[in-house]
């Protein structure tokens, strides 16, 4: 069936997540548009990056109810949640440190791409003619966040923004209709932020992605994201365009301080 457009692509309805008897995400619902680029922001704690966990299994919800393209996702297991079309990165880097960029990246082109038992162990059959398309492919992914000259080289010893790049690349590699991009600009200076914008508003623009951003820096979200939800201890206290967020007066009390 053809999706129609302005459809909601994610769903959120009263989702409520406990740890110890704390409301990490307390009573939470919001949706995501297709070919949105979206921005959820808050403080240290208010519950950001748990509802990515809960999007994508790591944690199953205590209740509520998650929709993804309309059909049910709440119960999932993550390698059935990534199966539907979606991608993630992570506040803390998960690369293969010992692996080189373009190793990184073919792991995660490996699963478009499967060998027989045979092909696997003897590298015979159509095991090269795979490699070398997973090799192209890849190669065409790094190209496009600005790592192709840094194929080769072990990821532990890329900078640090660079690694933040890659695990996007990553992240691409499993040819998502949605990307979830958990602080990408963690630890960036503001240079890196800024060639951030410009990676991030690329690859929305090019590939249609539908993408939510959580992130601390609040110039990267109000720059790039159209749609913005903002939470503080758990709960959602606004939701709307980057003018109405930095007016709204329950953000600037919470996350701006004010």
């Amino acid at each position: 069936m053809a999706k129609k457009s302005n459809q909601n692509v994610l769903q959120l309805e009263n989702l409520t997540k406990y740890f110890g008897g704390v409301p990490a995400v307390n009573d939470i619902s919001f949706s995501i548009e297709e070919g949105k680029l979206a921005g959820l922001i808050g403080p240290n704690g208010a519950g950001k990056t748990t509802i990515f966990n809960l999007i994508t299994g790591v944690y199953p919800p205590d209740s509520g109810k998650i929709l993804f393209w309309g059909e049910d996702i709440t119960y999932l297991k993550t390698y059935q949640a990534i199966g539907r079309n979606m991608a993630r990165t992570f506040q803390n880097l998960r690369l293969f440190p010992h692996s080189t960029a373009l190793e990184n990246v073919m792991v995660a082109l490996q699963q478009h791409h499967s060998y027989s038992f045979i092909e696997a162990i003897t590298h015979l059959g159509g095991w090269g003619k795979k490699e070398r398309e997973i090799k192209a492919k890849s190669m065409d992914i790094l190209d496009r966040v600005g790592l192709a000259d840094r194929a080769n080289q072990k990821a532990r010893t890329l900078p640090y923004g660079m690694q933040r790049r890659l695990e996007i690349a990553r992240a691409l590699a499993l040819e998502p209709k949605f990307l979830f991009l958990d602080e990408p600009a963690a630890g960036m200076n503001p240079e890196e932020v800024n060639a951030l914008n410009t990676l991030i508003l690329g690859i929305h623009k090019e590939l249609k992605f539908t993408i939510l951003v959580i992130e601390h820096h609040m110039d990267l979200v109000m720059e790039i994201c159209s749609h913005i939800i903002c939470m503080n201890f758990g709960t959602k206290i606004a939701e709307g365009n980057p003018m109405e967020i930095q007016s709204h007066p329950e953000v600037l009390k919470a996350y701006l301080g004010e």
